[in-house]
């Protein structure tokens, strides 16, 4: 997937870049930055930085990766936190955004960020992780690159605490476990059997009959690219904000009997900004669906109640619940 959250050391990422959280001075520090300037090569990175100048707050600059799995590492001057009131979030979002467009500018396919100035220089962790995921997100949209957010430890990566008790209270509240959620399932079936109520099911589920029974032939990758046509936005559009890289669209696109992973039909649902019901049908194309005995699911369920369809905070949501990610 274009973007993702990783559990790693940034220092042993094979990627094309890392990105280090430095100091203005581009001088080896502590954290991340001193960890950064220890497996490349105090030395030889220093006297590279060196040449370079320094780096204002909010910028960025870049070197070789030195003795580092990754060819390249950007260093970027976080800010440090004063407060919220000193523009601290303006320059951290820069710090992603010039980092990008410095990768873009050289060509690089990948690059791996830490949480920038969330840890000496004070940032609160969950608002560092907004600042991020927004400034990614936006410029993935746009471009075509694979970028990770790399956390050392889980203590490293803190979700809103008001998102986390909401979707904790919602699974609490909708939870049922596997053997009631199979005997709903099949009342429900009996019920639609035995009573032939079509008309009645069809127009709960806010679905017409003729709508429901002209798509029965259709494969998931016919019924994703009608959709695309339906939602009048177009193929770029659907695979960058479903996270989806564009070799795998290519594929889905070119196989009407392609079968997608659940999590990457899931995706797609939520570029489309379908309702629950729509959700539904694309995913029983793949063979999936979605149940109240899965945390997955219901986390996926309650942002599509939500009304929430950005696919980058949806993965945040996941990442903090130790799920599975979109894309």
């Amino acid at each position: 997937m274009p973007f993702s959250i990783v559990r790693n050391d940034i220092t042993l990422m094979k990627v094309d870049a890392i990105v280090n959280a430095s100091n203005s001075a581009l001088l080896k520090g502590g954290g991340v930055c001193g960890a950064i300037f220890e497996a490349a090569g105090t030395d030889e990175l220093q006297s590279e930085c060196a040449a370079l100048g320094g780096c204002e707050v909010g910028e960025a600059v870049i070197t070789s990766g030195c003795n580092l799995p990754a060819k390249y590492i950007i260093h970027t001057a976080g800010p440090i936190w004063q407060g919220g009131n000193h523009n601290e979030s303006k320059l951290l979002y820069s710090c992603y955004k010039n980092s990008l467009e410095l990768a873009l500018k050289n060509n690089l396919e990948s690059v791996a960020f830490p949480l920038i100035s969330s840890g000496i220089f004070g940032y609160p962790k969950d608002e560092a992780l907004q600042v991020a995921i927004d400034a990614i997100g936006a410029f993935l949209l746009k471009h075509e690159m694979t970028v990770y957010l790399v956390v050392f430890d889980k203590k490293s990566f803190v979700l809103s605490e008001r998102l986390f008790t909401s979707i904790e209270r919602f699974i609490d509240d909708n939870y049922v476990d596997l053997n009631t959620e199979e005997r709903r399932l099949e009342a429900s079936c009996n019920y639609i059997q035995n009573n032939m109520d079509y008309d009645a099911y069809i127009h709960k589920s806010n679905r017409s009959l003729i709508d429901v029974v002209s798509q029965i032939g259709e494969t998931f990758s016919e019924m994703l690219l009608r959709l695309i046509d339906e939602k009048g936005t177009t193929d770029v559009m659907t695979y960058k904000k479903a996270n989806i890289d564009r070799k795998l669209f290519s594929k889905i696109r070119s196989n009407k009997n392609y079968c997608p992973s659940k999590p990457t039909a899931i995706a797609f649902a939520i570029a489309l900004e379908l309702s629950l019901d729509e959700t539904e049908d694309l995913l029983n194309k793949a063979g999936y669906s979605l149940s109240h005995s899965n945390r997955f699911d219901m986390i996926i369920e309650y942002f599509i109640e939500e009304g929430n369809y950005n696919i980058f905070e949806i993965n945040e949501a996941l990442f903090a619940f130790d799920q599975s990610m979109l894309g």
